[in-house]
């Protein structure tokens, strides 16, 4: 008997070890076949959107220049609406089109593609008001008054309203640098909220949502919204000293990526949602936004053993992927 489970632990882990090879030759395929695309289409690229660019780009500095003459001596009321209004605006216009699918189930076009099948069909009327009243306490009394905060630190640095409009290759750069400090930040402040010392009093408020919808993105304790969603969001632009426009597409970028990863959909076309709905599904595993630093400490695993990993692709058709992959008779029971 000590034979035979010395030989099944022998070969479970060789199926692992075959797991994370395969695993990490996909992964090089992958960026191989994309850097090698990138690198074969950037010329193309930039060509195009740097004519586009040049074309409009009088347009945009002209119309920039008008807005600076109007609120003249006033540049702060102008920060403030680029980096909270607008965002703001972005943020509820895409989750007052998901909400309708959440408390009507229609059109049946977009609730075919949800993840967790059964469940919020339809969203508690009554958990999703509380969820609002925080979400709307968080922008406001919390969101706004750090970023009002944030502009003498910006304008001492750099001056978000200066007159001179950024490159497009200067934001494309602002951009990465963005998204790389943001994934730091976020990663290792969300698991430390994993913590028990931290779940528990903070962190759990976000997770009473093992289904996650889009609204509930910025549904978490003061102290979280702080620390794991304004901070990774905002050091970037602080770092780079960004003008108001990189930061408004920035903050809006960032809105709207976090909502597609909560919304519980896996719609065609949109980044894959997967990654994050499990992590409210599992709590322990999948903590990042990209992934790497999840791959790199070995916080998703598990989640590379399930369907749901088959399905964090991109979707390019029609069929939602929890019929094209679905979950095995075992799991559906």
């Amino acid at each position: 008997m000590k034979g035979e489970a010395r030989s099944m632990l022998h070969d479970d882990k060789s199926k692992q070890e075959g797991h994370i090879w395969g695993s990490m030759r996909r992964t090089a395929f992958i960026l191989g076949s994309g850097l090698l695309l990138f690198v074969a289409f950037w010329n193309s690229v930039t060509w195009h959107l740097q004519r586009f660019w040049g074309a409009s780009g009088y347009f945009w500095q002209a119309q920039w220049e008008r807005l600076l003459s109007t609120y003249e001596g006033k540049e702060w009321i102008l920060f403030i609406i680029g980096a909270t209004q607008v965002p703001g605006l972005f943020f509820w216009s895409f989750n007052g089109l998901l909400l309708v699918v959440d408390t009507t189930g229609k059109p049946n076009f977009i609730s075919r593609y949800r993840i967790q099948v059964g469940k919020n069909e339809p969203v508690d009327p009554v958990k999703l008001r509380q969820s609002i009243r925080t979400v709307l306490f968080n922008q406001y009394m919390i969101s706004l008054p750090l970023v009002v905060f944030l502009y003498p630190f910006l304008k001492w640095w750099g001056d978000p309203c200066r007159r001179e409009l950024p490159t497009f290759h200067w934001f494309l750069l602002e951009l990465v640098i963005f998204t790389l400090i943001e994934e730091v930040l976020f990663y290792y402040s969300h698991r430390l909220l994993h913590h028990p010392t931290f779940y528990k009093k903070i962190h759990k408020k976000h997770h009473e949502w093992t289904a996650p919808i889009g609204v509930i993105s910025l549904y978490a304790h003061p102290v979280e919204h702080v620390a794991s969603n304004m901070l990774p969001a905002m050091a970037g632009p602080l770092v780079m000293g960004s003008h108001l426009s990189s930061i408004t597409m920035w903050f809006s970028l960032a809105l709207i990526i976090t909502t597609i990863s909560h919304c519980g959909y896996h719609l065609p076309f949109l980044p894959s949602p997967e990654f994050h709905d499990y992590h409210h599904l599992k709590f322990n595993q999948c903590y990042g936004v990209l992934g790497v630093l999840d791959h790199l400490h070995g916080t998703d695993t598990v989640f590379k053993q399930t369907k749901a990993y088959e399905r964090h692709i991109l979707l390019l058709g029609f069929t939602p992927l929890s019929e094209s992959i679905p979950d095995s008779p075992k799991k559906m029971e």
